[in-house]
């Protein structure tokens, strides 16, 4: 019955793509450049201007098709009726946050990258304790941006909850987990989890920081009170200016769908979010050549971050 109820609204999505493309009549989808019309470059540049993510016209395609998931819901048939609708109804503003959730779907899982938990186990936390500022609050913080459904960043509490009786002890920490995908950030304060999402995480983890009920996996309480997450658009100046404080900034896979402009806006945000001598990592195929030139790279076994460095160090 649920695969009918599937297979029905993909045809409905599929006949509203044949019927609103430019208005004209039956025009397939085409990620061709020359078949993109004026309605989708308009959308394009709503998408820009509201989130900082550009598409170039190659990719109007995904554009299209988060659309026409919308116009189905609702109950729009043509794309031009949609753009009115997202620039003149009351509701636009719910709905331009409706669309960026369809735009901004992410993959990711529980210990994803390991070279970057070492780093941070290994190298980061002890330099960043030793700190002169540190000593009186004993307090690290640390900020998953473009966090996705959770799993970075309760990765991150499961680590340091792990350290709390050997390098963090009498030490307290402080996890912040921001997404632009309002659906995302409900789904991690949820906390359940198929185990696709934990294929990198060690029994033993699975068995001391999860309760499992069948195939769904419940990230325990303790773990949970650990983090802090709220939706946040990095392309929000003006919230970005009050997430200070910081001794490290995971932002991995976020900004590749950014033009240089915005990039270079949000970089210079997060060196100011940091603390003197915080550090910041990327993706793995990241970098900030040509966007950020008052970070310095450091290279950690197996990846790379950028430092911070305090303003009494010469770089």
């Amino acid at each position: 019955m649920l695969r009918a109820k599937e297979a029905l609204q993909d045809d409905r999505l599929n006949n509203l793509a044949n019927r609103t493309i430019m208005g004209i009549g039956t025009v397939p989808i085409s990620s061709s450049p020359s078949a993109v019309s004026k309605d989708l470059l308009w959308l394009r540049d709503l998408i820009y201007k509201a989130s900082g993510i550009f598409h170039v016209e190659a990719k109007s395609s995904l554009i299209e098709r988060a659309c026409l998931r919308r116009m189905d819901a609702l109950e729009i048939d043509e794309l031009s009726d949609y753009c009115e609708y997202l620039n003149s109804d009351p509701r636009r503003r719910m709905e331009i946050t409706e669309l960026l959730n369809e735009i901004t779907i992410g993959e990711t899982c529980f210990f994803r990258n390991q070279p970057q938990l070492d780093a941070l186990r290994d190298k980061i936390l002890p330099e960043v304790m030793k700190s002169p500022s540190k000593l009186a609050l004993k307090q690290v913080r640390i900020w998953s941006a473009g966090c996705s459904t959770g799993e970075e960043p309760y990765t991150l509490a499961m680590l340091l909850l792990e350290l709390q009786q050997t390098l963090l002890r009498g030490w307290s920490f402080e996890i912040r987990a921001t997404d632009l995908n309002s659906r995302s950030i409900e789904r991690a304060k949820a906390g359940v989890y198929t185990p696709y999402s934990l294929r990198n995480t060690a029994p033993a983890f699975k068995t001391k920081y999860f309760h499992q009920y069948g195939d769904s996996f419940d990230v325990r309480d303790e773990v949970r009170a650990k983090v802090k997450f709220e939706q946040l658009n990095l392309n929000d100046s003006q919230r970005m200016l009050f997430m200070t404080g910081f001794d490290v900034i995971f932002c991995c896979n976020v900004l590749i769908y950014f033009d240089l402009q915005s990039k270079k806006r949000v970089i210079s945000h997060f060196y100011s979010n940091l603390l003197d001598g915080g550090y910041f990592f990327l993706g793995h195929s990241e970098s900030l050549f040509g966007v950020e030139d008052r970070f310095r790279l450091v290279q950690f076994p197996a990846t790379t971050g950028y430092w911070k460095a305090p303003s009494n160090v010469k770089c």
